[in-house]
């Protein structure tokens, strides 16, 4: 049983993967941090240094290998989902949950975290609401799960997605 969560920057993703991972006793993962550890770089320094496109090429790199683990649960980077290899991996490996979010939510945040390298260069909100409408769609496909966390804490989302893992 795998459990992969994917979303937008700034739903929770990794506080809410750490919480399902310690209550189902099962090892958890983070792309981003994967990433991180294995470089000795931040994300922001990698974007500056290969692009995107290198940064997606690791990212797809460590999804690879972590879909081959087995019980783990696993929160992805928000753009995961943009290569169709990727969300394939996702959807045949395990199970999905989109945790959307909205986009205030996601402002709030994000806006002391200073290593989000597409929020760099404009509004924030702009640049959300964005990313929110070229990624919405892919999010909904790949997902066997859409769990709203509006208005709900990180231990509510957790204990929503563990509820339907249960089912």
């Amino acid at each position: 049983m795998n459990i992969f969560i994917v979303g937008p920057m700034g739903s929770g993703k990794s506080t809410v993967g750490k919480i399902i991972s310690d209550e189902l006793f099962l090892n958890f993962f983070d792309t981003d941090e994967e990433i991180e550890s294995r470089t000795g770089a931040s994300i922001d320094w990698i974007f500056d240094l290969e692009g995107e496109n290198g940064f997606r090429k690791r990212e797809s790199d460590i999804l690879q290998e972590m879909v081959q683990k087995n019980s783990i649960v696993l929160s992805t980077g928000g753009g995961i989902i943009l290569s169709d290899e990727n969300r394939e991996l996702l959807s045949s490996r395990g199970t999905v949950f989109y945790l959307s979010t909205p986009i205030s939510v996601q402002i709030e945040r994000t806006s002391k975290d200073k290593d989000r390298p597409l929020l760099k260069n404009g509004d924030p909100g702009e640049i959300l609401t964005k990313l929110h409408e070229e990624r919405k769609d892919l999010y909904e496909s790949v997902s066997d799960h859409y769990v709203q966390t509006e208005n709900k804490s990180s231990q509510e989302v957790a204990s929503e997605i563990i509820n339907l893992i249960k089912e």
